[in-house]
């Protein structure tokens, strides 16, 4: 997208800003031109989220080498979100597998915006919420079926093997640049305060707070929701076993009451709509 700062009407700076926060088209290459030659017009327009600055008059071969070297990026861009939606359906293959009520990972990563909004967290945190909760489980992949369908009490080999799919995860999403911010997420999700989590018992802040999110809202999506293995727990319950994870010193004590509010407002967005955050 070529944008003259001289247009009529909005100018190029502010359309730029515009593209940039609509999730459709704020990845869309864009090229600023302009007749000034002022620094302070080449930072606004960077500033603006512009990807290049040229100034008039412009040589049209080296435009054309800069469009098409944007064009190819953006292309390396499509080719990373691409992969990126390949696990995500990955991820809702899991979730049948493993007998997880339907919208699983909807929820997951709805309720978790929801709770980042409501923590005032930024839209970058909030997309990284929404992608960690839906993949928070995509290591699962690698945990045998017998394993996952054991209507009985977990062996300790057994556990182990199921604990290391926040590892395995982990991994997975660190083959993919674009999911970069939510790689702590789908690894600390099952961590907790007192440092008696897995995989790598972190203490306190020392788990990343998106982690930390994501963790009370599996805790509550794992009871309310109907699983293979048991009858869904009440509201009153789910919440009643949050906050005694906060008094056995598991849980933050504001995400938890944040999260309560939420769920007593009636707020929380339990219809599947996709890329809620996006």
């Amino acid at each position: 997208m070529l944008l003259d700062v001289n247009m009529p009407g909005l100018d190029g700076f502010e359309v730029c800003r515009r593209v940039r926060r609509e999730p459709s088209t704020r990845l869309t290459p864009i090229v600023i031109v302009t007749g000034l030659d002022a620094q302070a017009q080449r930072v606004e327009g960077l500033a603006a989220g512009a990807d290049d600055f040229l100034t008039k008059p412009f040589d049209t071969p080296e435009l054309l080498a800069r469009v098409r070297s944007l064009v190819r990026m953006k292309q390396y861009t499509d080719d990373l979100d691409s992969a990126a939606n390949i696990l995500m359906s990955l991820a809702t293959m899991i979730e049948a597998r493993g007998g997880s009520s339907e919208w699983h990972c909807h929820r997951m990563g709805n309720f978790a915006t929801s709770l980042g909004r409501a923590l005032s967290l930024n839209d970058l945190e909030l997309r990284a919420l929404y992608l960690g909760g839906f993949l928070h489980d995509i290591g699962m992949l690698a945990v045998p079926d017998h394993v996952l369908h054991k209507p009985g009490r977990l062996d300790p080999a057994e556990f182990e093997l199921v604990k290391s799919h926040t590892i395995i995860g982990d991994t997975l999403c660190g083959q993919l640049r674009s999911l970069h911010s939510v790689r702590p997420i789908v690894r600390h999700h099952h961590e907790r305060l007192d440092g008696s989590g897995y995989p790598d018992a972190l203490q306190g802040d020392q788990i990343p707070l998106l982690a930390q999110i994501t963790g009370v809202i599996d805790i509550y999506e794992a009871m309310t929701m109907p699983q293979a293995y048991q009858l869904a727990a009440s509201t009153d319950e789910a919440v009643a076993v949050l906050r005694e994870q906060v008094e056995r010193g598991w849980r933050r004590h504001d995400l938890v009451e944040e999260f309560v509010t939420l769920v007593r407002s009636g707020a929380l967005n339990t219809v599947p709509v996709g890329r809620d955050a996006e």
